[in-house]
Parts: C-alpha cells; structure tokens; sequence
C-alpha cells in the first residue's frame, strides 16, 4: 500500500492497484504549490464533507481523470450540477464494496457547506478495509464517543487524524482518538496550512511517543509505503 500526501487533508493511497484521492485541496493551498494537479489521475474521490478546503479540485481532478467520486448524497448533487456524472452516493452508517475494498462511511462532528453555499449535508469519515490493509480516515471531526465503535468492531493497521485544533480536533484529542480506535500507527492530517490550525511537529510527535504511539507528519509530495 502506497501512501502521497498533497497538504492539507488531501492523501492518495493505492489499495489494490487502484488510486484513492482524499479530499482534493492543492491548487488553492500556497504549500502545495510544487504540486501539478494535471499529473494526479485517481480511480476513485472521496469526499468527507463539502467544505472548500476539502472539495476544492475535486470538479477539475474529477473530469480530467474519469474517477468515480464518493462522497454524501448533497455533494453528490452539487457534483452532478457541476459537470461531474460519474458519482456513488453514500451517507453515515452505510457500507459498499468497491472493486478495491470496503468503504463504511462513519460519523464525523462538524459542519458541512459547499462553496456555493448550499447545504453540504453530514460530513463523513471512511473506513476503508482491503486484503492489503485497513485504515481509518476521519476527515474533520471532534473527539467523539462514537468512535469507540471503530475500535470494538474493526482492526486498524493505521489511521488518518485531524490534529490542528481550531476547526477539529487538537493532538491531545487525537490522541484520545487513537484510543478509542485501537490503533497506534496514525498519519496527522488539517495542520499548518493556516494560522489557526499550526502545531508544533516535534511536540506532537513527542506526545504520542510518550501513549506508545507513532505519528507520522509527512511532507507535501513525499510517497511511504505501508
């Protein structure tokens, strides 16, 4: 499993031999200004919610590579109205086997708009699983309760977080997090790409040592394998 990391909370992973884009926010994002969306050719776009910082080349990345998007029923439409036909609806709780892997699309705490301005619906996180791996990615969220439930019912080999405070949740909560769903190799995600969210890396990464747990924060364009 191949992971790159685009800035933000934008990753493309390669499960199955198939290109997952998350969350498509380059163009936009002065730090990932190296980045030539031209060159990123996905399989498959997922969608967490509809705010611009996720969705905001999504409509571009979309119609140039052919891929499907995933994504909740409101941004589907919103795609659909926008020139992007080839699209599988999903909503929280539910579950769809792709050729790659499972998708089950779980709850995320926060709010969700398009960059219309209409309404976004309920922003989402994934769980994908794949004989290759099992991964979390939350999008952006809170610290919630529910995702005890990811730990009970589910094994992780590695986990996707929001850490940058503000908007979602801190690396203390992400922390908590990593709990909750019983995993302890996590990939931070919505930090630094503005003032509110800016951590500090060697902190961090020292607070989840000190849980027994790694983070790994990946530069813009960097490639791991997993």
């Amino acid at each position: 499993m191949q992971i790159t990391y685009y800035g933000h909370s934008c990753f493309e992973i390669v499960v199955n031999n198939k290109k997952i884009l998350f969350d498509p926010f380059i163009s936009p994002n002065p730090l990932a200004e190296k980045i030539d969306i031209k060159s990123i050719k996905p399989d498959y776009i997922l969608l967490s919610h509809g705010h611009y910082d996720h969705v905001a080349d999504a409509i571009e990345i979309a119609q140039s590579s052919g891929a499907v998007v995933i994504a909740n029923w409101e941004i589907v439409q919103w795609l659909n109205k926008n020139g992007v036909s080839n699209t599988h609806p999903m909503n929280t709780g539910g579950k769809w086997m792709f050729d790659f892997g499972k998708v089950k699309c779980v709850a995320a705490v926060h709010s969700s708009s398009l960059p219309d301005g209409s309404y976004g619906g309920s922003a989402m996180g994934f769980i994908i699983e794949s004989h290759e791996a099992n991964f979390y990615y939350s999008g952006d969220t809170a610290l919630t309760y529910d995702m005890k439930l990811i730990g009970e019912f589910r094994t992780l080999d590695f986990a996707l977080l929001c850490l940058g405070d503000n908007f979602t949740m801190s690396v203390d909560n992400a922390i908590i997090a990593a709990d909750f769903i019983k995993c302890r190799k996590i990939i931070g995600m919505h930090y630094d790409t503005f003032g509110f969210i800016k951590i500090n890396h060697e902190e961090a990464k020292g607070k989840f040592a000190n849980q027994g747990k790694e983070l790994t924060l990946m530069e813009i364009g960097e490639t791991r394998n997993y």
